[in-house]
């Protein structure tokens, strides 16, 4: 056991030496929040020239193919090093099985191959689920009953998965919480020669209430109505089981982990990098970027300030990365400093 530290009493010890200058608060700071933190989400519709508001997330639209290539510019010129992809699907794409998220003439696939010839340097990353894509907005194929079932799910998301890679995306990262799915999409990324591709494991993910707003932007909370995900998402009481989920998803061939969502989960994220020492991330989700846009705009909140302090707050508490909607407007408040 290490000793304890005790510091000098009263006025030998006056932590407040150094706070008092800049520089001395620059030198000593523990942790640092840089670009090469930020992951930036977007969301992906048909269409052209298309810019289409989401209303429950101020600042952020669906974007069509051709318009996402000026985001994609703008993160090459501000360093961000990741950008997200999640569909909008046409309505009447969406079946009980998903079967469009296999597609490999579908949407997500198409833009990552666009995106991949025009910035090489920029990593893209793609959602491995079907709740985008599911008549119900559950995020695989139900039984009578309405309950997800686990191993015909698992083998549409290596579709899935398989199809995202032969696209040319650089990490997959399955989102959906069945079972037994990151061994299963990585033997078969393995067997098609996609060594290179990287796996992000949503592998705590909580079912939460956060995000409303991010159901809006892909058009799946119509669908999933009253129902809810508790029967895979995980319990928001519990991180024991977060260890277990995480210790599961490396020892299956993940890559990188992630703890969804962000700021209510600090302590988890705490724990599964203290546990684990691994490339752990964190999700600012919809409805975290949605509260302070909203307390901001109502004059509640200091913007800029309360963002930075968030983004931040995730360093602290152990995130090697970032997924946030802020990811453009903090790159460049960065750039800025």
């Amino acid at each position: 056991m290490k000793p304890t530290l005790i510091a000098p009493a009263f006025p030998t010890s006056r932590p407040r030496r150094l706070r008092r200058d800049d520089f001395t608060r620059r030198l000593v700071r523990e942790s640092t929040l840089t670009v090469n933190d930020l992951i930036y989400p977007v969301f992906v519709a048909e269409g052209n020239g298309l810019r289409e508001p989401v209303p429950s997330l101020p600042g952020v639209v669906r974007y069509s193919p051709d318009t996402l290539l000026t985001v994609a510019e703008e993160c090459v010129a501000l360093g961000i090093p990741v950008l997200s992809l999640f569909p909008a699907i046409d309505p009447a794409l969406k079946t009980p099985d998903g079967i469009e998220a296999a597609n490999p003439d579908g949407l997500i696939p198409r833009v990552v191959t666009a995106l991949k010839q025009r910035f090489p340097q920029l990593g893209i990353l793609t959602d491995v689920a079907l709740d985008p894509y599911t008549s119900h907005g559950q995020d695989g194929i139900i039984d009578d009953h309405g309950y997800v079932i686990n191993e015909p799910t698992v083998e549409i998301l290596i579709r899935q998965a398989l199809v995202q890679a032969e696209a040319g995306v650089d990490i997959v990262a399955p989102s959906d919480m069945m079972d037994g799915r990151i061994g299963a999409i990585r033997a078969a990324l393995e067997s098609k020669q996609h060594i290179h591709t990287r796996i992000m494991a949503y592998s705590a993910k909580y079912a939460s209430a956060f995000y409303g707003p991010f159901r809006d932007a892909v058009g799946s909370a119509s669908n999933l109505g009253k129902s809810d995900k508790m029967a895979y998402q995980m319990d928001p009481g519990n991180i024991d089981e977060a260890l277990r989920e995480v210790a599961a998803d490396l020892q299956e061939g993940a890559d990188m982990v992630m703890v969804k969502p962000g700021m209510p989960y600090l302590d988890v994220l705490r724990r599964v990098k203290d546990t684990f020492r691994v490339p752990t991330f964190a999700y600012q989700v919809s409805g975290e970027y949605a509260m302070i846009k909203a307390a901001a705009a109502n004059g509640w909140l200091d913007h800029d300030k309360v963002m930075m302090e968030a983004l931040l707050g995730f360093k602290r508490a152990g995130a090697d990365g970032i997924l946030t909607y802020f990811a453009i407007e903090a790159a460049k408040l960065l750039k800025q400093r």
